[in-house]
Order: structure tokens, then sequence, then C-alpha cells
């Protein structure tokens, strides 16, 4: 009878701690590496997620945000900041969707803008609409 050998499997998730307007974004990866002693083909397996939305399209959420939330410029916004916790109550998020649309000349539909609650969900949501827009 063979043997089978044990598969390890490590997981790292590399995040960046803060961020940074003046540079290029930071993107959250997660890789998930696999590796078989007894299955050379199998050794390594790898997968990457990172974000999608432009460092440009981060700024400008973040401006419109700290306009309609009148948030003082020392408050920190990152990619990660929810807009409930900066103090935005449903019609807030629902005046920071109109901004977003005005500035970026896209129409959000009711369904998407009630699952925006971060400042990358908006960028990455910001994204999409652009590119179906100029498809």
């Amino acid at each position: 009878m063979a043997a089978v050998s044990a598969t390890s499997v490590c997981f790292r998730a590399l995040l960046k701690p803060a961020f940074k307007t003046n540079e290029t974004s930071y993107l959250n990866v997660a890789s998930l590496g696999m590796a078989r002693n007894r299955f050379p083909a199998l050794r390594t397996s790898r997968f990457r997620v990172s974000c999608a939305a432009k460092l440009e399209t981060v700024n400008k959420v973040c401006e419109i945000v700290r306009k309609q939330l009148a948030l003082p410029p020392e408050t920190d916004l990152t990619p990660e900041s929810k807009f409930s916790s900066l103090g935005a109550d449903s019609l807030d998020t629902v005046e920071i969707v109109m901004g977003l649309e005005e500035e970026f000349g896209i129409s959000v539909e009711e369904e998407s803008s009630q699952n925006i609650t971060t400042v990358q969900e908006a960028a990455d949501l910001i994204e999409k609409l652009v590119q179906k827009k100029e498809a």
C-alpha cells in the first residue's frame, strides 16, 4: 500500500497599514500556497486578490466624502474607512453617491448604492461603471 504524504498549507495576508495619497495605491494582497511532497506537478499553487480602483479615483472619492461630511483636514481617510464610522447616516450616503455621480458623469442604481459602505467599495463601483460607460 502506498503511503500518502501530508499536505502543508500556508496562508499569508499582506496588508499595508496605511494609505498614502501622493504615491501609488497600496494593494491588499492575499496569497495561498499549497505544497505536496509526493506530487511534483502540484508542488505549489497560488492565487492573488487585489483591489481594482485607481489612486485618482480613490482620492476623488475621499474628497467628496470629506466635503459631504464636513470632515476636518486632519481626519484620516483610507480606502477601508466606513461612511458610518465617519458619522454618515443614510441621507449622507445618498448625497455622497449623488456627488460621485456628478463628479464622474455616471448613474448608480439604487441597488448598487445600498451596497456602498466604504471608500474602496465606492471607488471600485465607480471604476466599473466608468469602464461600462466607455464600452
